[in-house]
């Protein structure tokens, strides 16, 4: 038997994918969750091998929530138009239904999943390309969800004062906490708000929190923040925020 669980915020949605799935008898749905931190709770509990996902939905996406999860069951995406998205979904051979998708649709996707599911195959490489893949248009990005230990969190980007490179991660300085991040610098360089400057190769910051700047020495200057913090900038992070702030 395999287990599956339906994420979706709209119950029509939801009872469509139920109905559909009628015709299988070795599939059993053992949960439903109409946002993303349901959604999270039912995959900790349950560790379906299975997971309808949508993709547009309140207090966390789909997107969002892969970049959570660190073990993705197989997963069938479901979305409404979403160009930069269903682009990326092709790329990496991760399958997804168009809503309104028809029964034969359905189906392909279904079977595609099972013999993902009896082979053993891992979800695992093709979702973290997916992850990367997903590059919204430029100052699109209004709020990152973090996981620190097993709280979620969903930052505004007008909460981040600065983030900073840190190894494979990304550390995200907000006015109370840092948190780290699984993505790199050129995604949050090319996603954020024009708010945003690269001033150097380990710093993007928020030009609202920027307090002064200063040359520390040649083609090398300080940013001092706001909140009492120096960041180093090299001379085209220098060029690109006095462009963007006058001090």
């Amino acid at each position: 038997m395999v287990t599956v669980i339906i994420i979706d915020d709209e119950a029509p949605a939801r009872d469509l994918i139920r109905r559909y799935l009628q015709a299988y008898p070795d599939i059993e749905i053992t949960g439903e969750a109409d946002n993303g931190f349901a959604a999270m709770k039912l995959l900790r509990e349950q560790n379906p091998q299975l997971m309808f996902l949508d993709i547009q939905m309140p207090k966390l996406t789909g997107f969002e929530m892969l970049e959570l999860v660190d073990d993705p069951p197989a997963i069938i995406f479901s979305t409404a138009f979403d160009q930069y998205a269903i682009r990326a979904f092709e790329l990496n051979a991760v399958d997804y239904l168009l809503k309104p998708y028809s029964k034969e649709r359905f189906d392909a996707a279904v079977q595609k999943a099972l013999t993902r599911i009896h082979s053993g195959t891992s979800e695992r490489p093709e979702i973290q390309t997916l992850r990367n893949a997903v590059v919204p248009p430029s100052g699109a990005l209004i709020r990152i969800a973090v996981k620190d230990r097993q709280q979620i969190h969903v930052i505004p980007v007008d909460g981040i004062v600065y983030i900073e490179a840190d190894g494979d991660y990304v550390k995200l300085h907000t006015a109370d906490k840092a948190f780290l991040k699984e993505k790199t610098m050129k995604y949050f360089e090319e996603s954020l708000p024009q708010q945003f400057i690269r001033i150097h190769r380990s710093y993007i910051v928020n030009v609202n929190e920027v307090a002064k700047i200063e040359l520390y020495e040649k083609e090398t200057f300080r940013v001092h923040l706001k909140n009492g913090e120096t960041l180093k900038a090299s001379n085209n992070g220098y060029k690109a925020l006095k462009a963007a702030v006058s001090l």
